[in-house]
């Protein structure tokens, strides 16, 4: 006797309700009744499923499908499913959802099923508003399309919207790329509040492996925050710099495909790409509102920001009157305040482009491409 005789046998009896006979079989009482009408009717054949073998009206169309697998196994096989679907729909009229192009795609094996994740801890809160803490780092990967050389991307990211304020390709992840996204958000939002980064050797010095930063000595880096007034925090885990990870994945699984995609295979011209385009992109794609109204960011107001977001290193003059700088040679120029600066100890800076200053105090003394040849200062035209 099948389970639902057996169910109906007692229900019949009275010995259970239609509710209760429906908990056996994992219906409702309602549906059981159903099936005993259906069962008095038609016997056994009336308890099947009417919709066995019969294509649901709502079932997606096989032809759009087809066009969709073929779309991503030509042009976009290097995409995530998210990325894809969005592209899709955007430049190529595509219309069906996000969940049936996933499954539809690993169907026809083009994509894998995601491992499952276990439970995620509770995240850390966002800062209430956007310029109060942001974090900055570098993610080495093949960046650019067509060639097996890895670059670094310098991001910095801003921890109450998630908005990138500066992003850029570099041959290597240093001291010069890190001024640089410095002074990129600056320029285009104000000083900020605390930075956060990994303690590597170009943002702090470390005495100890693994140990804590040593916040007397400073590097060029922490040299030019503190004289900004911008607090600089050290991670000591991997997972107090979740979010910029998680951006990062984001990144990699996004940009590469993006450039491939627009042929743009040099770290110049990828460049434009990034600032004009895919960072705004980027921001209203990913980007979240802060939890108040407001902004932390200040205007900068003071001595031309280059000379603070730069190297800058005390030098030694010679009797000749240069300055010896990693092999270059600066000729400081004649000046009318003083007649020479034989024996006395100057500030050199060395800038991101490469060029090159000299400064006593507050008083730039001459300024040099990155071959160290002067620069001679434009001097404006008198009235005719």
């Amino acid at each position: 006797m099948s389970r639902f005789e057996a169910a109906l046998e007692r229900f019949r009896h009275r010995r259970l309700s239609a509710d209760q006979a429906g908990d056996l079989l994992g219906v409702s009482g309602r549906q059981f009744r159903r099936m005993c009408v259906r069962f008095d009717d038609e016997g056994v054949e009336g308890l099947r499923d009417r919709g066995l073998g019969t294509a649901s009206p709502r079932r997606a169309d096989t032809t759009e499908i087809g066009r969709m697998c073929a779309l991503y196994r030509d042009r976009y096989r290097d995409f995530s499913v998210k990325h894809f679907h969005e592209t899709a729909r955007r430049e190529h009229n595509y219309k069906l959802c996000y969940t049936v192009t996933r499954l539809a795609l690993q169907s026809a094996g083009l994509v894998q099923k995601a491992t499952l994740r276990g439970k995620h801890r509770k995240k850390r809160e966002r800062r209430p508003l956007p310029g109060m803490l942001l974090f900055q780092d570098g993610s080495t990967h093949c960046w650019l399309p067509g060639t097996a050389a890895q670059q670094d991307l310098i991001v910095t990211l801003d921890d109450a919207t998630g908005h990138i304020t500066s992003i850029f390709l570099t041959e290597q992840e240093g001291t010069m790329s890190s001024l640089r996204g410095l002074a990129e958000t600056i320029q285009r939002h104000g000083l900020f509040g605390a930075f956060y980064t990994d303690r590597g050797s170009h943002y702090f010095l470390t005495p100890e492996a693994s140990g804590k930063v040593d916040k007397q000595n400073l590097t060029q880096v922490g040299r030019a925050l503190a004289q900004l007034g911008i607090r600089h925090i050290p991670s000591y885990s991997p997972e107090a710099r979740g979010r910029m990870e998680r951006a990062f994945g984001t990144l990699q699984g996004r940009l590469p495909q993006q450039l491939r995609i627009r042929g743009l295979a040099s770290a110049e011209v990828a460049n434009v790409y990034l600032r004009e385009v895919f960072m705004p992109d980027f921001n209203a794609r990913f980007g979240v509102a802060a939890s108040e109204a407001g902004s932390a960011f200040v205007a900068y107001v003071g001595a031309p920001l280059a000379d603070t977001l730069c190297l800058q290193e005390d030098r030694r003059v010679g009797r000749d009157n240069c300055v010896s700088w990693r092999g270059k040679t600066l000729q400081i120029p004649e000046q009318t305040h003083r007649h020479h600066y034989v024996r006395a100890t100057i500030r050199v800076h060395e800038y991101p482009d490469g060029g090159l200053a000299i400064f006593d105090g507050p008083r730039c003394l001459g300024r040099y491409d990155r071959d160290a040849v002067a620069i001679q200062p434009t001097v404006p035209r008198a009235a005719a």
